[in-house]
């Protein structure tokens, strides 16, 4: 017996979509001390402080550091906590 190959249909698509992963995306600023970044990222995130420091100075070097990628529901939750600790950040989807 053949294998059938599966019809797309717009709604499968839609759902193939929302389950691709989203990054979070911290920025860097002018405002915030590096010390007071890794502090807000290790309480966010539940990182250690090494892995923290990475993305600081990811963030300080190049301006942008991916610090989570996941759940898009999520990934807007970890937006808003950033964003209430004065962090400037967002979020992209995830490329293939």
């Amino acid at each position: 017996m053949p294998i059938e190959t599966p019809i797309l249909t717009p709604q499968t698509e839609k759902s193939i979509q929302l389950d691709e992963p989203w990054n979070v995306i911290v920025y860097d600023d002018p405002v915030n001390l590096m010390e007071y970044v890794t502090k807000v990222i290790v309480k966010i995130f539940n990182y250690s402080r090494e892995k923290a420091e990475v993305m600081m100075l990811e963030v300080h070097n190049e301006g942008r550091s991916v610090v989570w990628s996941g759940n898009k529901e999520i990934a807007e939750l970890y937006i808003q906590q950033l964003h209430q600790a004065q962090l400037t950040a967002g979020m992209e989807q995830a490329s293939h």
